[in-house]
């Protein structure tokens, strides 16, 4: 079948996650279904005009403009898929443009607000854990899921980079600077052996980061630890996993980073995703303009 065939090549060339892999088979499937009931009962002769149709009840079915944008993501890597293999020469899915949803504010801190919660940790075996994490995450832009699954081979502390498997995104290799290797090589030599409690590496299977127990964080766990600093230093942005990874994204971009680099950095699948943190950054800036040119208005 057509669509197994493609998962397999997602599975086999994209190192996607199997709860990637069956959002893709339930995009898919549910195309499939709905062609069906149209009398097309073969994927390779959908045209054009059928994919709109199907965007067009996916409306009409009040779906929203980002579920509708990922199922023809879904489509378009499936169609271009064949397109490749030779088993259709036009994709139906080109020229069909993504329903335009209105941009949010990023959520992020200042860099001046990074660098006081970055300070924060104190000396402690916990201090010196959390400001491993803290800076792990600002240095990386790694996604809170990706830094709680990290194991301690996938950080190089000699050549500066952690490697990411991509189970959320894209497998990557991602640079971190001195400041980060430092933290994280202080945190493996004084505070890691202490929070294991005797545990050996094998017993959790040698995750980088554990909590006060020893144990491999949980995603509530890790919360936890960047609520309790975002609390004290009482920042205007709500500090969580994403703050932390919206603001490496922003500083790069308003420190001259290309789309494509800050995608590959950030394992995003889709442009789409990286384009947002540019388009926040020109809002700010004609924000700015406005307010500190004498003759903005």
């Amino acid at each position: 079948m057509i669509i197994d065939n493609f998962l397999d090549y997602l599975k086999n060339t994209r190192n996607m996650s199997e709860n990637t892999l069956l959002a893709y088979r339930r995009d898919i499937m549910a195309f499939d279904r709905f062609m069906r009931k149209q009398g097309i009962n073969e994927l390779e002769r959908v045209t054009n005009t059928h994919i709109i149709s199907y965007l067009m009840n996916l409306k009409t079915e009040g779906k929203t403009k980002s579920t509708v944008n990922r199922k023809l993501a879904s489509l378009r890597s499936f169609y271009r898929f064949l397109q490749n293999q030779g088993t259709i020469r036009v994709n139906p899915t080109d020229d069909i443009r993504s329903p335009k949803i209105a941009r949010k504010e990023i959520s992020y801190l200042s860099q001046e607000d990074v660098k006081k919660l970055l300070e924060m940790p104190d000396d402690s075996v916990m201090g010196i854990r959390d400001k491993a994490i803290l800076e792990m995450m600002y240095a990386t832009g790694v996604r809170v899921s990706e830094i709680i699954e990290m194991k301690v081979p996938d950080v190089n502390l000699r050549m500066g980079f952690v490697a990411c498997s991509g189970d959320h995104g894209r497998a990557r290799i991602v640079p971190m600077g001195i400041p980060a290797r430092n933290a994280v090589e202080n945190y493996l030599k004084n505070s890691r052996n202490a929070l294991l409690k005797n545990k050996k590496d094998e017993e959790q299977d040698g995750f980088l980061f554990v909590n006060y127990i020893g144990e491999p964080f949980t995603r509530q766990g890790f919360w936890k630890v960047l609520k309790q600093y975002g609390d004290q230093a009482d920042f205007e942005e709500k500090l969580t996993p994403q703050t932390l990874r919206n603001s490496f994204a922003m500083h790069m971009v308003q420190n001259g980073i290309g789309v494509k680099s800050l995608q590959e950095l950030m394992g995003h699948e889709d442009i789409a995703a990286t384009q947002v943190y540019f388009g926040n950054t020109k809002n700010r800036i004609k924000d700015v303009y406005d307010r500190c040119h004498p003759r903005a208005k």
